[in-house]
């Protein structure tokens, strides 16, 4: 994540490294310790900036916490450095139900923010899917992926006027690649 001319990238067991290109080419980093990570079993992939709540997002993608119906994403303030864990929680049951009662393991690899709809949409790479929620995690919709189409899709992001960007792990079948979805609502 890009934000106020820092990048923050999330290692796997939840710990943020922050870059920052300093004078000539140095470059300027620290680590953020993910609390108690060394204790716990943890798997995190997802991480967005939300400017409503002023911190960072990650989300579970498998936390020894999380049970089956529940993921949580913790949050990291830029400001105090810490951790706050479940800023909020996505239910799983709506994404069943509206599966027809089908149970998935929900587990979120990417998550960002439509600068245009304010949703967040959550990729869920192995159920094939696309959620969206309001800022609190509270279920909007769900797009189920074409996997010959969506192999294995790993990230997402938007442009400012709302076109989505999905990129696509090769899996072992072809190419990865970049798709574009252009925003037919222009009108937003």
């Amino acid at each position: 994540v890009l934000h106020d001319s820092i990048f923050y990238v999330l290692i796997s067991n939840g710990d943020i490294e922050s870059l920052q290109f300093g004078t000539g080419d140095s470059i300027i980093s620290n680590k953020f310790k993910f609390p108690d990570g060394s204790k716990k079993m943890n798997e995190f992939e997802s991480l967005y900036y939300d400017d409503s709540l002023k911190q960072l997002v990650l989300f579970c993608k498998k936390c020894e916490d999380d049970d089956k119906k529940t993921v949580s994403a913790w949050g990291y303030s830029i400001d105090s450095g810490a951790y706050t864990p479940s800023v909020y929680t996505i239910d799983v049951k709506p994404i069943d139900k509206e599966l027809g009662g089908e149970k998935i393991k929900f587990k979120p690899s990417a998550t960002a923010i439509n600068p245009v709809t304010n949703d967040l949409y959550v990729l869920a790479s192995i159920d094939h899917l696309l959620v969206v929620t309001d800022r609190q995690g509270k279920f909007k919709e769900l797009y189920q992926l074409d996997p010959a189409i969506y192999k294995q899709a790993e990230g997402i992001a938007f442009t400012p006027w709302g076109d989505m960007i999905i990129s696509n792990e090769s899996h072992g079948t072809g190419l990865a690649n970049i798709l574009i979805i252009k925003n037919k609502k222009k009108g937003l």
